[in-house]
């Protein structure tokens, strides 16, 4: 008998349809449409990251849940919710090895961006006025990548690269990590701080880490250092940043996402000075669509053929654990 696959989307359905309807019976679902079709189905393929439309249509009866859940994203915080992460008999998957090259450019991108003022530049262009003026250098500067998954990693090698100099923050402090060289733990994060002349946040959310870059943490941090976040909103205290970067003593920072989603209008970010907004788009290229669908499909071969799955999501740390390199 056929598996049921739900496919849960918005806007537009993935790529590969046809492919996926030889695989299996499979429905398409819209968030409005999950609680009705959700139950019974043997597969979840989440084609939408951040959504509360899983957990709030998840069947109160287990048995009609779906034995595996697939997130088309590498964070997986939106899923990780007592239902689903209690059944033993749920397998949760993620999109790992699509978004780690095109954040690691991205980052790149923002510190360059930052250093070198790029925004001013167009402001002043905009205005047709002729403004030389000094930039940073960022060949030397410290940088320290707070996240040593596979996002963080690829974020290290790349800045690298360019010459900059970085170590990373994680739960296991080491000093011959291959992409970090050294990783702080907490003994040595408050020190790391005061030294880096950019924080990167590659962190994905969990119990542990919402919040984690709260006043003290900031405060901490070098006078006229950047702040960069491209692992969830949820990492920052906002109104702390808010106040560090108002009072001048952070230089600029560059968010791409945020505790709220979109950005509210109303928030003080939008207007500050030496602050880049982006839309949770850091990991977002032309081909990301053909990515994803790439790691399912090869996934639910996997899966038909009885083998272990790739990227299973560890449900109670929120990640995919990795066992050749330490968190």
């Amino acid at each position: 008998m056929r598996e049921r696959l739900v496919v849960l989307y918005r806007g537009n359905r993935p790529p590969a349809t046809a492919r996926l309807e030889s695989l299996a019976d499979t429905v398409y679902a819209t968030e409005e449409e999950l609680p009705y079709l959700l139950p019974g189905a043997d597969v979840l393929l989440a084609w939408v990251n951040i959504t509360p439309a899983i957990r709030e249509s998840w069947p109160d009866d287990p048995h009609k849940a779906p034995r595996w859940v697939h997130a088309s994203s590498a964070g997986v915080d939106s899923f990780l919710f007592p239902a689903l992460v209690d059944d033993p008999d749920v397998v949760l998957t993620n999109a790992r090895g699509v978004y780690e090259q095109p954040t690691a450019e991205y980052v790149l991108g923002l510190i360059l961006a930052l250093a070198k003022d790029l925004p001013g530049t167009w402001e002043h262009q905009r205005r047709r006025e002729w403004r030389p003026r000094p930039s940073d250098d960022i060949t030397g500067r410290t940088v320290l990548v707070w996240g040593t998954g596979p996002i963080g990693r690829a974020i290290a090698r790349l800045l690298r690269a360019v010459g900059m100099r970085v170590s990373g923050a994680g739960r296991r402090p080491r000093t011959d990590d291959p992409d970090f060289g050294t990783v702080h733990g907490t003994a040595t994060l408050r020190s790391a701080l005061t030294e880096a002349d950019y924080v990167v946040l590659a962190a994905p959310l969990t119990q542990g880490t919402r919040g984690m870059v709260d006043a003290p943490v900031l405060a901490a941090m070098k006078p006229g250092a950047r702040l960069i976040n491209v692992g969830r909103g949820g990492l920052v205290d906002e109104e702390a940043l808010v106040d560090h970067l108002a009072s001048g003593r952070l230089a600029g920072a560059a968010l791409d996402v945020f505790t709220r989603e979109p950005l509210p209008a109303e928030s003080p970010l939008w207007n500050m000075p030496g602050v880049l907004i982006s839309p949770h788009t850091a990991g977002e290229t032309t081909s990301e669509r053909e990515a994803l669908i790439g790691v399912f499909l090869d996934n639910y071969a996997r899966h038909l053929e009885g083998r272990p799955l790739r990227n299973v999501v560890d449900k109670q740390r929120g990640y995919v654990v990795d066992d050749t390199h330490h968190a």
